[in-house]
């Protein structure tokens, strides 16, 4: 549920963010990838992550969400990197992210009881992602649901923004910056020095 395009300047709006956040000492998982720890004691995690803003089952519902946006398969996904804990950190430095976020996780739960008859949290995880699809895909949309597509979009795009920013996100756009070079590696278009005919990026 995580495809999507990213324009150059919405990348360096989401590095500076997440470079802003990377001070807080209480993360257990999430970690900048471009952060460099001077002090031996900033390497210390806590055993476990404290919510600096959610309450406790709206915190398990924003890691469940992250997780089935950007799940784990054959590579580590949302919950290894730690990105509920960087959404927490986000809605709690920034006053017009809070209700946003409270008011669509209590919209989530609200549809999901009523079509389901249950808590998001409650369902099996085939009916939460049925019931998540409508919100997600613009070929699924159903009329009366605006604030969920809404909350969904806003969930989403922190989830990117806090997976794309930790070294495992980076590694799964096999991004050449985490390479490291014995020494400086020569233009591989010698054929090519004004590099009129590159081929696309692949990250």
């Amino acid at each position: 549920m995580a495809g999507q395009n990213i324009e150059r300047r919405e990348i360096l709006r989401i590095l500076a963010v997440a470079a802003a956040a990377a001070g807080f000492p209480g993360f257990q998982k999430w970690a900048f990838a471009g952060a460099h720890s001077h002090s031996s004691l900033a390497q210390i995690k806590p055993t476990a992550y404290r919510p600096v803003f959610f309450r406790e089952q709206e915190y398990a519902l924003v890691e469940r969400l992250t997780d089935i946006i950007i799940p784990s398969d054959e590579t580590p996904g949302a919950r290894e990197a730690g990105v509920s804990e960087f959404i927490d950190l986000m809605a709690s430095r920034d006053t017009s992210l809070q209700n946003r976020f409270r008011a669509g996780l209590m919209w989530l739960n609200n549809h999901s009881r009523k079509r389901r008859g249950k808590l998001f949290l409650a369902l099996a995880a085939e009916e939460q992602v049925a019931l998540l699809e409508p919100l997600a895909y613009k070929a699924k949309y159903r009329a009366g649901e605006e604030r969920g597509r809404d909350f969904f979009d806003l969930i989403r795009e922190y989830t990117v923004m806090g997976f794309y920013t930790t070294e495992i996100g980076l590694k799964e756009l096999d991004f050449p910056g985490l390479r490291f070079y014995s020494e400086s590696p020569a233009c591989p278009h010698q054929n090519d020095p004004e590099h009129r005919h590159l081929p696309s990026p692949n990250w």
